[in-house]
């Protein structure tokens, strides 16, 4: 599948310190390896609705770990992929009359248009879970061959043959200080992870499964449904969680940098891809595990079930800038839950304007301390309101000053908000 494109990175004279990230699985903040090439995995969307703020927050959020890296002259590795065919997909479907294959490309284009206005950088690779399915089918064999899945009979009208991955025979699979167990990632309690499991997608209480937090691993065809040859699996489709981990074995190292995505992917979902890894694979699927907050909307939780989405796309549509849009995002920190306001938008126009103002009377010799005030934030664990912070000081001390623009300094803070916020002044 095509990614999008993006504008090239202005080069900025030094280089981002060692940086510093908020590890889920550890529960504390961390020193990334030094290597040549980090790599990082983001999980991209199931595309039957637009791109709404949580999205955005997300992605905009490892956007900056991609930034940080680059600015430390590194060759990032980034992978996303996009789920183009999963239940909500096919329901939203079936309400709507649109055929699934037309509803997931308009959606997906949507998104992507989104991801460029918001000066995202696009991964390396971009691919669907449909142009998957013949990696796929494979790796669950394997599973099943291993004795770590297994197929459960139909009941109530349902047929015989999905395949379920058993939890308890893989967590007890090695004794190695890395291995995965039921909680390493999350550190749920059992209690809590059935909830989550319950909300998120799974089927605690399917009849036949060994344990009720087992996770879908290939669905077998069902009429009206699409579905694609499994080989000795029976026509079907992929679950959720065995997709992207079979996406990032194919293109990333094992294992790769950063898993990344929003706070309610770490259970079950990243849980379960990384028990999945281990058990092909031997080794994690990542070191590292990081997590966007949730984005609410005046204090109420966001979500397409409620409604009450506020939309990238439609902000664009009412002539409402993309840098400002972004720049509302950055205002929080990544890992926090935050709303969104109007009062908040109002504030971010305000001080894009202020900084498009402040270029026009960059003081000389201002710029090189700013560029070193904005790396040292983001270092230290992605910490764009502080980077933010330092900018808009900046802006107010220069427009108080009111003096002649030095052309360097005013370059090299155009470049540097650019390259290292993403944002376009």
């Amino acid at each position: 599948m095509k990614s999008w494109t993006s504008r090239p990175v202005p080069r900025v004279p030094g280089t981002m310190p060692a940086i510093r990230l908020f590890d889920t699985a550890a529960g504390r903040e961390v020193a990334l390896e030094n290597e040549g090439r980090p790599s990082m995995y983001v999980c991209g969307i199931t595309p039957y609705d637009a791109t709404h703020m949580g999205h955005a927050a997300s992605y905009v959020a490892f956007d900056l770990l991609n930034r940080a890296w680059r600015d430390a002259g590194l060759d990032v590795a980034y992978v996303q992929n996009v789920t183009d065919v999963d239940d909500p997909l096919l329901e939203r479907a079936t309400a709507t009359g649109v055929d699934w294959r037309d509803l997931a490309t308009g959606q997906i284009e949507l998104f992507q248009a989104d991801m460029e206005a918001l000066n995202v950088l696009p991964p390396d690779h971009y691919v669907g879970a449909v142009e998957s399915i013949a990696l796929i089918v494979p790796e669950v064999e394997r599973l099943v061959e291993l004795g770590l899945a297994y197929t459960v009979q139909g009941t109530n009208g349902e047929p015989d043959g999905d395949v379920y991955y058993d939890v308890e025979a893989a967590g007890k699979q090695s004794v190695a200080p890395d291995a995965w167990t039921l909680g390493s990632i999350s550190g749920l309690t059992e209690s809590e992870m059935l909830e989550l499991f319950a909300e998120r997608g799974g089927d605690p209480g399917r009849a036949g499964k060994r344990q009720a937090l087992d996770p879908l691993l290939w669905r077998v065809e069902r009429e009206g449904e699409p579905s694609w040859p499994g080989g000795g699996l029976g026509a079907g489709r992929p679950g959720w969680h065995i997709e992207c981990t079979v996406i990032a074995q194919k293109y990333l190292p094992a294992p790769f940098t950063v898993q990344g995505g929003g706070s309610d992917l770490i259970f079950p979902h990243h849980e379960m891809g990384a028990g999945h890894a281990y058990s092909l694979a031997g080794v994690p699927l990542a070191r590292h595990y990081a997590h966007a907050g949730m984005v609410g909307l005046d204090g109420e939780k966001m979500s397409k079930s409620k409604g009450n989405l506020v939309l990238v796309s439609k902000l664009r549509a009412a002539g409402e800038d993309p840098a400002a849009i972004r720049l509302a995002i950055l205002a929080h920190h990544y890992r926090s839950d935050w709303s969104w306001t109007d009062e908040g938008f109002e504030a971010a126009k305000a001080t894009i304007a202020t900084w498009r103002r402040a270029l026009g009377h960059a003081p000389e010799g201002s710029a090189g301390p700013l560029v070193a005030e904005m790396r040292a934030a983001l270092s230290t664990d992605l910490d764009a309101p502080a980077a933010v912070a330092s900018v808009t000081r900046w802006a107010e001390q220069a427009n108080a000053d009111g003096g002649p623009a030095s052309p360097s300094d005013q370059a090299l803070v155009k470049n540097a908000v650019d390259a290292l916020l993403g944002i376009l002044i």
